[in-house]
């Protein structure tokens, strides 16, 4: 049963991809068929008699060229439709009785209302209907109501119904199967464009985490430096914080690549992401280096969602780095944190005269990653980043992030007991 239906699977194919040895097949049928109904006398009581008559020599040589016209029934069927309705149309005239050529016009009429629109189909099935029936019940010897001519009449109206029938399902088929490659290509774009995101949000973190930590343990290690031999406790000093800055770094780029991994792999990071409940420890590390700063968090009205949390957290990270790494000596910075109706705005100013160049396109001479991430944070989260100098000399980073985020993500649970948070 297998072999069978693999045959017949393999026949189908070969019969598609050679359309005319399909119509030279169905041709040579057609013309049997003719020609074994041509011998045969209709008896109303007791069905067809054969051997009472046979077939005049035109007979057969229109059955011939009708049965040929079918060969190209794909390629112009309308114009196989009026050949096979011409010869038809003379055999009626001629012969008495007549040959059923009128087959061939009823494969003919099939596949015009199978290959073209249903306007067309009625149209041309309608006149090939009325010509032929008219004919046949106007010249030829029996009754205009025999049987004969209704047969000809119900089998070119059956023609076209069935074919209009075909073309409607192939339409149907078709659109379906264009509907699921359309959601198949959506389905891969979707994916595509998820994996972009995810790329640009893992780069975003190590670009935060990288950047943040390489300045302090740059600040430390200039300090041990520069007093490593009139004041060793300092430099002991300054070299702890060079370590501390480093394993956070370790930690944090170790929690950040291990969302690469998959679900079942071990060594799997179980700290939670940093927030706004770890931003004293932030801006403690920040002080260590050297870098007064500020902190005012008037935001007591509950955790932020997770994603809201992390960037507000990741927007003081990044401005304070840029404050530490280009508002040069002796400047200070300010952060504050401020829940507003639906929104959370998170400021941080600076009042360093920085090595600017003077511009004020709002990206000054700092890290331009930097501010590009954080917009794109931002972004993300359908809030909005203003970054520029400002007057009177430093820098400005305005953040207005939704409480309710894009992301729908969860709240973060309560960490009164972590460090120095908003939280």
């Amino acid at each position: 049963m297998t072999t069978l239906g693999t045959g017949l699977v393999r026949a189908r194919r070969w019969l598609r991809g050679h359309p005319f040895a399909l119509d030279g097949a169905l041709a040579v049928s057609v013309l049997a068929a003719m020609v074994c109904a041509s011998f045969a006398e209709p008896d109303p009581g007791h069905g067809p008699v054969f051997g009472v008559r046979t077939p005049a020599p035109f007979s057969v040589v229109l059955m011939v060229l009708g049965a040929g016209a079918l060969v190209l029934r794909r390629r112009n069927p309308v114009a196989v439709l009026a050949v096979t309705g011409v010869l038809s149309a003379l055999e009626f005239l001629l012969m008495d009785p007549p040959a059923p050529v009128v087959m061939s016009s009823v494969i003919a009429l099939f596949t015009v209302a199978a290959s073209t629109d249903r306007p067309t189909t009625w149209r041309v099935g309608l006149l090939t209907m009325v010509v032929l029936t008219v004919t046949a019940m106007a010249v030829g010897s029996a009754p205009w109501y025999s049987q004969q001519n209704v047969g000809v009449l119900a089998w070119t109206g059956l023609a076209a119904a069935a074919g209009d029938a075909v073309r409607s399902r192939r339409a149907f088929i078709d659109a379906i199967r264009e509907r699921a490659e359309r959601a198949e290509r959506t389905r891969e774009e979707e994916a595509r464009r998820r994996v972009a995101e995810e790329r640009l949000r893992i780069a975003r973190d190590l670009h935060d985490v990288v950047a943040h930590h390489i300045a302090l343990v740059n600040v430390q290690a200039g300090v041990a430096a520069h007093v490593m031999d009139k004041r060793p406790d300092q430099a002991k000093e300054a070299l702890a914080h060079v370590r501390e800055a480093s394993r956070s770094a370790l930690n944090e780029l170790r929690s950040t690549v291990g969302l690469l991994r998959q679900s079942g792999d071990p060594e799997a990071p179980t700290e939670p992401a940093p927030g706004l409940a770890v931003l004293g420890g932030l801006v403690d590390t920040f002080r260590n280096a050297g870098l007064p700063v500020e902190l005012a968090c008037t935001d007591r009205d509950g955790p932020l969602p997770a994603a809201v949390d992390l960037a507000a957290y990741r927007i003081i990270q990044e401005a304070l780095t840029n404050v530490r790494k280009h508002a040069g000596a002796g400047a200070r910075a300010e952060v504050s944190v401020v829940r507003v109706g639906a929104t959370a705005e998170i400021t941080v100013l600076d009042n360093g005269a920085g090595a600017g160049t003077g511009r004020t396109d709002g990206y000054d001479d700092r890290d331009r990653h930097g501010l590009i991430g954080m917009r794109e944070r931002v972004t993300a989260l359908g809030g909005t980043l203003t970054a520029g100098p400002r007057y009177g000399g430093g820098f400005r980073v305005h953040a207005i992030l939704p409480v309710m985020s894009r992301t729908g993500g969860p709240e973060r649970p309560a960490a009164a007991e972590r460090t120095g948070g908003c939280a």
